[in-house]
């Protein structure tokens, strides 16, 4: 971003974890490093390999529509309109919106997916039927929201929530939108989605300690924890925020992405383009790597993707690699697959807030092929101005933000 264009705030965080239903109750439990990590009780795991993970049991209700609408929707739409309307509440954005011109880039999965798994369950064949497929959740909270404005979905795997951020910002530079929502929301836990990466051997199988299983870069990691929640951020023109009285929880100062397609789902050993994609959000952001106070990692508890990740990190900052704190905070949320990124900007902003660094659960003995700067198990006390978030998702979707204290 050009320093001399002006600063784009985060005014308005709408979040719904296992962790939390807002800001705060998220931000608490990242930093004082709580895990909703268990046994799955949604459905049966008998012939899964893996029977845990950090799944919503309900959503609260939106208040922008009746109860009775909102239990008829799917927990996918729910997820996506509470998120909404809490982020478009904490921003000061109620009432009448019609006259405001809102934006929503919203991340998203296989969302279809899940509408033929509840269809197949219920015995139907909509599998087999073309158009069948689910309603966009940001085509459903959008309606019954009311709100204007440009839309769009992307699906970017798990970069998908930095890639809304970096399309929100151009939208606002550009002048096509006065607001802009962004983020991803995700419901994973189901049994297609556990059995999909079950078969990959991609999740960890301790089904005898789930709390001890995300674990980022430990020599002893064995595969990710899904996980599931939702995060939408509404990002702003510090001018109009300044003029409605909003608060910013931070600024948004760039990101930067690239593209390796190595391979569908493993991560390219090289980094490279991981690298690159880091490179790239610095550049754009107009931060000097020595400006980077805390790194919130991708480390998805895998044992080739947190080697290459930890590789990108070291050539990107060198020497500096050493001495800036790095933590993953999917050790306490799982992997939320296309929100991921979204949940970890929640943390970046709770790091800038509070000053503080949320740590890397279960770091008991860090892999020498992942020298870096962690902050393993208990958060860090430490002055913060910039934090980077990584996103590294399958195919190779590369994705990279940076994030300031608002000035």
């Amino acid at each position: 971003m050009n320093r001399h264009e002006e600063p784009i705030w985060i005014t308005g965080v709408g979040v719904c974890t296992p962790l939390g239903e807002d800001f705060d109750s998220t931000a608490n439990a990242l930093l004082n490093g709580k895990s909703q990590v268990r046994d799955i009780n949604l459905f049966l795991t008998e012939n899964h390999s893996t029977k845990f993970a950090s799944f919503l049991t309900s959503i609260p209700n939106s208040a922008s529509i009746p109860p009775d609408r909102f239990a008829q929707c799917t927990k996918q739409e729910q997820l996506a309109l509470y998120c909404m309307d809490k982020a478009l509440e904490s921003a000061g954005l109620t009432g009448d919106l019609s006259k405001k011109t809102i934006g929503v880039a919203m991340g998203v999965g296989p969302d279809w997916l899940q509408a033929w798994e509840r269809d197949y369950y219920a015995g139907g064949q909509a599998i087999t039927q073309v158009g069948r497929e689910a309603r966009p959740g940001w085509d459903f909270a959008r309606e019954i929201l009311g709100v204007p404005g440009p839309c769009m979905q992307l699906s970017a795997a798990c970069a998908s929530g930095n890639q809304t951020l970096i399309f929100a910002s151009h939208w606002l530079k550009m002048g096509l939108v006065d607001y802009c929502l962004a983020g991803s929301c995700a419901i994973n836990v189901t049994p297609i989605t556990l059995a999909t990466f079950g078969n990959l051997r991609a999740l960890s199988r301790r089904n005898e300690t789930p709390k001890s299983a995300s674990r980022p870069f430990d020599l002893k990691r064995d595969g990710f924890v899904l996980g599931e929640g939702g995060a939408l951020l509404v990002l702003e023109k510090k001018t109009t925020a300044v003029r409605r009285g909003a608060k910013p929880f931070a600024e948004f100062l760039g990101g930067g992405n690239t593209s390796d397609a190595h391979h569908m789902v493993i991560p390219n050993p090289e980094a490279k383009f991981a690298e690159e994609a880091i490179r790239k959000s610095l550049s754009n952001s107009k931060v000097n790597p020595e400006e980077i106070d805390y790194i919130n990692a991708h480390g998805t508890s895998t044992p080739v993707g947190d080697i290459g990740e930890a590789k990108a990190i070291q050539n990107a900052f060198g020497e500096l690699a050493k001495t800036i704190p790095v933590s993953s905070t999917k050790s306490m949320t799982g992997h939320l697959l296309a929100a991921a990124s979204a949940i970890e900007a929640v943390a970046c902003l709770a790091a800038l807030n509070r000053q503080a660094i949320p740590p890397t659960l279960n770091l008991e003995e860090p892999d020498p092929q992942c020298r870096l700067f962690h902050v393993a198990n208990t958060a860090m006390e430490k002055k913060i101005d910039r934090v980077l978030s990584n996103s590294f998702g399958f195919g190779g979707s590369n994705s990279c933000v940076v994030f300031g204290k608002a000035r």
